[in-house]
């Protein structure tokens, strides 16, 4: 049974990783400059409904990745809690933590602050601003999904596979 549990979790975990950093992949690199390319200044409003159709997969994804995430490091008998850096395995997850907790701080400022000010935002300037902030902050985002990514091979090899 506690295979089928794992191998559920690894699954979820793993869907949930794809859907994410891959759309955020899909937005920085496919929508972004397709969208510019064709529509130019209505580029913005092609952009805003692709963020509210990819956001609450992103939300789903997170709270997956939280709850598979938390079944899957309780299961595994390396780990020892956040108490410490006690083995390199845990040092490599305890660092994967912190930078998805960063991943989801940056999107759910991007959606709960930034997107509504955007919205509110009259002054063009200012708008393009917060705008290009925003782009900033996909940007930084899908850095740290790679980063993620490399320290989950990391643990992946640590845990002996």
């Amino acid at each position: 049974m506690k295979e089928l549990i794992l191998i559920t979790c690894y699954w979820l975990h793993l869907i949930a990783t794809v859907i994410w950093v891959g759309g955020i992949t899909f937005i920085l690199f496919i929508a972004i400059p397709s969208s510019k390319q064709v529509l130019g200044a209505e580029s913005a409003k092609l952009m805003g409904d692709i963020s509210k159709r990819f956001t609450p997969l992103a939300n789903y994804s997170i709270m997956f990745l939280v709850i598979t995430g938390i079944v899957l490091a309780g299961l595994n008998k390396q780990f020892s809690g956040i108490r410490g850096f006690e083995n390199n395995w845990t040092t490599a997850l305890i660092l994967k933590l912190i930078l998805v907790f960063s991943m989801a701080a940056i999107h759910f400022y991007r959606g709960l602050v930034l997107s509504p000010k955007i919205t509110r935002t009259v002054s063009e300037t200012e708008k393009a601003g917060l705008q290009k902030l925003s782009l900033n902050l996909v940007k930084v985002n899908f850095t740290l999904g790679l980063s993620v990514l490399l320290l989950s091979g990391a643990i992946s090899v640590l845990r002996g596979y």
